[in-house]
């Protein structure tokens, strides 16, 4: 189950109805729940009072409650840990307590909201991140998913129009803006040790430009890449908005299929996976239909990939692994924007 935000943790702690959100898909046969994203103890790393926290007493009491769940169903779950750095301000009005903070003050060229983080505010992000992902373990999950896609903080950190630094955490490159991620997955393996998973989130578009490209070549890709699994990354989610679109030019292999190419390392593909259209057209309010999956076979089959990551299809019905199993695909429900606004729990 692909991470998708949901806003149900009022003050930012799961709530019973959250628990049983993910038990439910824990019971619809799902092998690998990722939590959508929980951010980490930093006073302005949400814009959303309403999306988890995955620090504090009562939050990590809430979401001991919901893994404890999930494994009484017979389910495995890692949290996705989230730093969103600068973001736009909430639609509900509600700002944190103090300004956005990331590598620069930029969300995207020329929009600017929020301040660029010091060298302290850097190196106690990293011990957040840390933390969090210790907590994770200690609480029972199975594995944690570190959040650098999409535009957030540590995507902020890849990204040359939104990183301006001049100190080490910058540079013209991207190896060198590479330096952020890596320290905070040192510090992620340094809390968990050897024998806990590790997974991590990438995207080469940002949801402000769909064509961009942090990695122009399967060249770049490697020198982007490499350096974070041998930092301690074990498993690459390759998150792209249709799954079967490639990557590069001159071979049909997608994100996921050259990021295992040229790294050797596991890889999870995404995007709009059992589903007719992307899930940026969900936030606008279109409907999709279930659609085959004869072509995300052929990929698995001939190696591209190791794990297939489901969004939207589990939304909207916590048993739709259970319906593909079975061959029951008369019995799919979609994807209508109205399970948006609900936690569906049958």
């Amino acid at each position: 189950m692909a991470p998708m935000t949901r806003s149900f943790s009022p003050n930012g702690t799961p709530t019973e109805q959250v628990a049983s959100y993910y038990q439910k898909r824990a019971e619809g046969e799902v092998g690998l729940i990722l939590s959508e994203g929980t951010v980490i103890d930093r006073p302005s790393s949400s814009n959303d009072a309403n999306v988890p926290h995955f620090y504090g007493t009562e939050a990590l009491n809430g979401w001991k409650k919901v893994i404890d769940e999930v494994h009484a169903a017979g389910g495995q779950m890692g949290p996705q840990i989230w730093h969103m750095g600068i973001m736009d301000n909430h639609h509900s009005g509600w700002v944190p307590p103090v300004p956005f903070e990331g590598p620069s003050g930029f969300n995207r060229p020329d929009f600017r909201n929020g301040i660029a983080m010091s060298e302290k505010d850097i190196e106690n992000t990293i011990l957040a991140f840390g933390k969090a992902a210790a907590d994770a373990k200690r609480l029972g999950f199975e594995t944690i998913e570190i959040h650098g896609a999409h535009g957030y903080l540590i995507d902020q950190f890849f990204r040359a129009e939104t990183n301006l630094r001049t100190d080490i955490y910058g540079g013209k490159t991207l190896p060198e803006r590479n330096r952020f991620a890596i320290e905070v997955v040192k510090e992620i393996r340094k809390q968990v040790g050897e024998d806990f998973a590790v997974i991590m989130r990438f995207s080469q578009f940002k949801p402000s430009d769909y064509n961009y490209k942090l990695a122009k070549n399967p060249k770049e890709l490697e020198a982007w890449l490499t350096p974070l699994v041998d930092a301690g990354v074990d498993i690459l989610h390759c998150s792209q908005r249709r799954f079967w679109e490639p990557e590069f030019e001159d071979s049909d292999l997608n994100f996921a299929g050259w990021a295992k190419k040229v790294t050797g390392a596991p890889t999870i593909t995404v995007g709009s996976i059992g589903l007719s259209s992307d899930f940026f057209g969900a936030f606008a309010g279109e409907s999709s239909e279930p659609t085959s999956l004869e072509e995300l076979n052929r990929r698995f089959d001939r190696g591209d990939f190791d794990l297939a990551a489901v969004g939207r299809p589990l939304l909207s019905d916590p048993n739709w692994v259970a319906k593909i199993k079975a061959g029951k695909t008369d019995q799919l429900k979609g994807f209508s924007k109205e399970a948006l606004g609900q936690l569906v729990l049958e």
